[in-house]
């Protein structure tokens, strides 16, 4: 069952504008996320949660989507996130940040498939325009935003092609296809 969660958590980058992910199911993902372990315990992470219509809409042109959809300027009205989430650190307080940041970004992926929404981790994020306009404190670095959503978007896995390209593509249907490399490529 837990692997099967894992196959559906991609990264959905078309949403289902008519049916919002609520402001609670959010809050619920970053309840989960603060439970996960943190080096030395020591907690570092904060959660800025960007939800509504008004709020979603200042957010979305502070990121860039699919570096390797190099004609694809992002979704379209209709197609964009419903909620966000902010992933933050506080300065000079973590001791394994980047390992942390990545358990509880994975986290809040996969317990948002669980609950049958979409998610997309983005790092290519205007940083300081996004600080300002949610009025986040100096003393935090912004790390990771994740988008969320209903899906908008079949996402599939295909196997590796024999050039060993692992760009991601989309098809004529619309369908997102993403390569992965077979067990016995990874495996030492």
């Amino acid at each position: 069952m837990f692997a099967e969660l894992v196959r559906r958590a991609r990264s959905f980058r078309r949403f289902d504008e008519s049916s919002p992910i609520p402001f609670a199911a959010i809050r619920e993902l970053v309840d989960i996320a603060r439970l996960v372990p943190s080096g030395g315990n020591r907690q570092p992470l904060r959660y800025k949660i960007v939800s509504g219509a008004e709020e979603c809409g200042k957010m979305f042109p502070l990121l860039a989507w699919a570096g390797a959809l190099k004609d694809w300027p992002g979704p379209a009205a209709g197609e964009r996130p419903t909620g966000y989430v902010v992933i933050c650190t506080e300065k000079g307080v973590g001791l394994c940040e980047e390992i942390d940041l990545g358990i509880a970004a994975q986290t809040i992926q996969l317990a948002a498939t669980q609950l049958g929404y979409a998610a997309c981790q983005l790092g290519s994020v205007q940083r300081q325009q996004l600080r300002e306009l949610f009025r986040i404190d100096e003393k935090y670095e912004i790390r990771l935003v994740i988008a969320l959503g209903r899906p908008g978007e079949t996402v599939v896995l295909d196997e590796l092609p024999a050039d060993g390209k692992t760009d991601y593509w989309r098809a004529s249907d619309n369908v997102h296809h993403v390569p992965k490399r077979k067990l016995a490529d990874v495996l030492l």
